[in-house]
């Protein structure tokens, strides 16, 4: 899935200098303690975040995230594709996570 910045997303600080990035760093990291979001980050232009997440259905996504402290004011959902994964190197044996 991929989400962008909205509309009280600052570009000129980065994330760790946006309002309520505390709520939303804690946020984040409980879903992925949980299993819901399995990867995550910023793509290179800074405005967009694609998530893999584990879920049952496009509203479980959406009901999950708007949750977020950041859903629809610093982050705005734009797309949910089902992606059906095949190879997953981070589980060969002997690789150490970094």
């Amino acid at each position: 899935m991929m989400r962008r910045s909205g509309a009280e997303y600052d570009h000129g600080k980065p994330p760790e200098q946006q309002s309520r990035w505390t709520e939303h760093a804690a946020f984040m990291e409980a879903r992925v303690a949980e299993g819901f979001v399995l990867l995550g980050g910023p793509l290179s232009d800074q405005r967009r975040v694609v998530l893999a997440v584990q879920a049952e259905s496009d509203d479980d996504v959406l009901r999950r995230l708007a949750e977020d402290p950041w859903s629809g004011t610093h982050l705005v959902v734009e797309q949910i594709e089902p992606w059906h994964l095949r190879l997953d190197g981070s589980r060969a044996a002997g690789r150490q996570e970094p």
